[in-house]
């Protein structure tokens, strides 16, 4: 059985910039790998130990991005009022009535920091799927709490 990891389309695109970017820094590393084995004895080598393992390490993430990109569903947004990967949502916390806004994403695209919160994620189950002024409960691992969702929006 293959598991789907859903994403949005901006979240695909990001992905294969990365890709881009990384091969792009492939031929430089090849070239410190070739300058580091020219040197001699490899059994004590640092700079060819370090190149090779740069070069792994390369070729490992490419590997990584790459399976993310083959089992990707890109989840594209429908305008229905309806809490889901793509859309902007404002709730308001029912204990301390603070009110943030969170865009819901697929795991690879995840980033509190812009407040992009992942659809696996336990705030993100709860709400996925209701709409604006619906209360819902989270089941989060240190208890559970409730949520008011305020708006729901496709992102921009």
């Amino acid at each position: 059985m293959v598991y789907y990891q859903k994403m949005t389309q901006a979240g695909y695109d990001q992905i294969n910039q990365q890709i881009d970017a990384l091969k792009k820094t492939r031929p430089a590393l090849i070239k410190a790998l070739q300058a580091a084995r020219a040197l001699g004895d490899l059994s004590e080598n640092a700079e060819y130990s370090a190149a090779k393992h740069d070069l792994r390490h390369l070729e490992s993430r490419l590997r990584y991005l790459g399976k993310q990109l083959r089992y990707a569903e890109i989840v594209h947004a429908q305008d229905d009022g309806i809490a889901d990967i793509g859309k902007t949502v404002t709730i308001i916390f029912l204990d301390d009535h603070e009110q943030v806004t969170y865009q819901l994403v697929g795991h690879p695209e995840v980033n509190l920091e812009q407040h992009k919160l992942a659809n696996d994620a336990p705030l993100a189950r709860a709400i996925i799927g209701h709409h604006a002024g619906e209360i819902v409960t989270v089941n989060a691992p240190n208890g559970t709490y409730q949520v008011k969702i305020i708006t729901v929006a496709l992102t921009k």
